[in-house]
């Protein structure tokens, strides 16, 4: 939050944390790393693609590693 807040100024740092408090905490667990060892991506990509797929959700990124996978929307960084 230092990061965005530094970046893009405190409102918008408070409006991001609220966004994120409506999220939902995954486990790590033996099943879900079973899912992210299989799928290529560096380790800690690899565990936030598995969750995302594994509760249905879309993951948006910036991060180049995730374009063109199902279930992803990709936007190239500006």
């Amino acid at each position: 939050m230092k990061k965005l807040a530094r970046e893009a100024g405190e409102e918008t740092a408070s409006a991001a944390l609220s966004l994120m408090l409506c999220g939902r905490v995954v486990e790590i667990d033996l099943s879900l790393t079973l899912e992210a060892a299989v799928n290529g991506l560096p380790m800690a990509n690899s565990l936030i693609y598995a969750a995302a797929r594994r509760h249905g959700a879309v993951l948006w990124t910036q991060d180049a590693h995730f374009d063109g996978l199902p279930g992803v929307k990709y936007f190239r960084k500006p």
